[in-house]
C-alpha cells in the first residue's frame, strides 16, 4: 500500500480547516474574536513548513502549507484592515 495517500488526506483536512474561518471572516468582516498574534504565528509556521517542503520536494507538505498559508494570509489581511478601519 502506498502510504503517500495519508499525506494527501492530511493535506486536505489541514488546508480545509482554515477555509470556514476565511469564508466567515470575508462575509461578516467581524474580526473582533480573532487573535492577530495567533494568526501571525500560524502564518509564519505554515510558511516555514511550506519552505521546508520545497527543500525536501515533498508534495503533500508543500500543498498543505501553501493552502493554509494562503487562507491564513486572507484572514490576517482582514484582521489588519478591519482593525485599521475601526481605529479611524
Amino acid at each position: 500500500m502506498d502510504l503517500i495517500i495519508f499525506g494527501y488526506f492530511a493535506t486536505f483536512f489541514s488546508a480545509v480547516s482554515f477555509l470556514p474561518q476565511a469564508i466567515k471572516t470575508i462575509k461578516t468582516r467581524d474580526v473582533s474574536g480573532l487573535s492577530l498574534l495567533t494568526y501571525i504565528c500560524l502564518f509564519l509556521a505554515s510558511l516555514s513548513w511550506f519552505t521546508y517542503g520545497v527543500v525536501l520536494n515533498d508534495i503533500p507538505l508543500m500543498a498543505t502549507n501553501f493552502l493554509t498559508t494562503f487562507f491564513q494570509s486572507i484572514i490576517l489581511f482582514l484582521i489588519i484592515s478591519e482593525r485599521n478601519k475601526a481605529d479611524n
